[in-house]
């Protein structure tokens, strides 16, 4: 192990835990990722006794800033490119109502069993007298070399004491695309009404490290087969199921959710696009209709869907800010670029979709190149090769109209003193009618057409020209 900790820091805490006569150990995610051979910035050390008083000799040698955190009886400090924590050796108990421990000081080995996963319980020894020595209480290795998620002690007090575990559980899970013990996948089930008492925000924080996995599905099918999901976020368990009638069936949504949210993965890490994925769909339980000459519908569910994007966004404590509009807009949007990939596409059509989808026109592309989820190779090939056939028009109409963020090439101002008119319906309505015939191809997109254009229309409806602006 001592190859590993070869960085200046840890001979400096060695030395010092020998002078001062105190045992400390690195502890938790730097001791495991050591054996997954991912780097890490962030060490945690524990210390048989005061922690901060500690800190605060290893910060004094090394001259840097300490801060102090006493209601958490922990001290940190940066050195050269590591974060390092220190908190002395405690065990905890809880209260049913709170996952807030009562924490009195404890041995390392009371430390190491009110770790969350034998994998973050491993410890390595830093002083002088046994440095480098590994303690590995709970077979923490073994857990490692079987991709498996345990706890340290027993699954349903460990969730119980802090049901935050549950979520982290599958979090570590999908990063790591390990297996969760069968005892704790139960343990999970048979406490999960007990997530009821952790922040939305604490929730929302894991379930955003689950989307932003590799393979994202991993953690929501854990998700969905604890009961967890229907806790956090019924209205992506409302996707689950098919229905027939008359033989008929539809997919089954939140399966094909899933897909396209992995398919997205494989082309952006944008935390908001993988929203958008997971949200694309959401309105079709609510939309769904049988018709007979059809089978099921779900007509209108974009539109429904984009509506309820603010209320989820709320619910989740989500921000509610650019990136809600922008998966909002995309929700809105998803079903267009298909539309097109399937009749010949039209300038007007294209312009369109450039002007609403703005600068989210590539993450819309994305959105619906992942969507493609059938097994079918030849459909599949059929709609890629369609869509490279709508992105080029795109990439055509944009280099040719300047559409995408359009700023109108006359104004209110101008249409108002062109006419000598105030603010009201009449600059609305030319307003209206020189962009839909900029989307329509009817005339050019720039100012000198536009003037022309604008004079006609304000003469059609009874206005005079006062004066003509350059």
């Amino acid at each position: 192990m001592q190859q590993h900790l070869r960085h200046p820091v840890f001979s400096v805490i060695s030395r010092l835990a020998g002078e001062q006569n105190v045992q400390a150990y690195a502890i938790g995610g730097f001791v495991r990722d050591i054996f997954l051979n991912r780097p890490s910035k962030d060490i945690d050390i524990v210390i048989i006794g005061n922690g901060i008083a500690f800190a605060e000799v290893v910060a004094n040698t090394l001259r840097v800033k300490l801060a102090v955190y006493k209601n958490f009886g922990t001290a940190s400090l940066k050195y050269r490119d590591l974060e390092i924590e220190f908190v002395g050796a405690r065990k905890e108990s809880y209260r049913r109502d709170s996952r807030k421990p009562i924490v009195e000081n404890g041995t390392l080995e009371d430390d190491q069993k009110r770790r969350d996963f034998t994998i973050n319980a491993l410890a390595i020894s830093l002083h002088p007298d046994t440095f480098g020595e590994l303690l590995d209480p709970f077979n923490g290795i073994a857990d490692l070399q079987n991709k498996l998620i345990r706890t340290p002690l027993n699954p349903n007090e460990t969730f119980s004491d802090d049901p935050l575990r549950m979520m982290r559980a599958i979090r570590f899970a999908t990063q790591l695309n390990f297996r969760i013990d069968d005892i704790a996948v139960e343990a999970i089930k048979t406490t999960a009404d007990r997530i009821s008492i952790i922040s939305q925000e604490r929730i929302t924080d894991e379930l955003n490290k689950i989307i932003l996995s590799p393979v994202p599905s991993i953690g929501f099918n854990y998700l969905f087969d604890t009961g967890l999901l229907h806790k956090i976020f019924p209205q992506m368990v409302a996707l689950y199921g098919v229905d027939y009638v008359d033989g008929k069936g539809h997919k089954d949504n939140f399966y094909h959710t899933l897909q396209v949210l992995d398919n997205i993965c494989e082309t952006t890490d944008d935390l908001w696009l993988r929203w958008a994925a997971i949200l694309h769909d959401i309105a079709k339980p609510a939309t769904k209709r049988f018709e007979p000459s059809h089978g099921w519908t779900f007509h209108g569910h974009e539109d429904r869907g984009a509506r309820m994007v603010p209320k989820i966004f709320t619910q989740l404590k989500l921000p509610l800010n650019e990136k809600m509009k922008q998966v909002q807009k995309l929700v809105q949007l998803h079903l267009r670029p298909i539309v097109l990939s399937q009749s010949i596409v039209t300038d007007s059509a294209v312009r369109r979709l450039l002007f609403e989808a703005g600068d989210d026109i590539e993450a819309l592309m994305l959105l619906c190149k992942a969507d493609i989820t059938t097994k079918n190779e030849y459909k599949v090939k059929k709609y890629r090769n369609n869509f490279e056939l709508v992105q080029q028009k795109l990439r055509d109409v944009e280099e040719r109209d300047s559409i995408r963020n359009w700023q109108p090439p006359v104004t209110g101002n101008d249409i108002m003193t062109i006419f000598g008119i105030k603010e009201g319906r009449e600059v609305g309505i030319i307003k209206n009618q020189i962009r839909e015939a900029i989307l329509e191809g009817e005339i050019p997109n720039n100012r000198e057409a536009a003037l022309t254009f604008t004079i006609s229309k304000g003469i059609e409806i009874g206005l005079k020209v006062v004066t003509t602006p350059n």
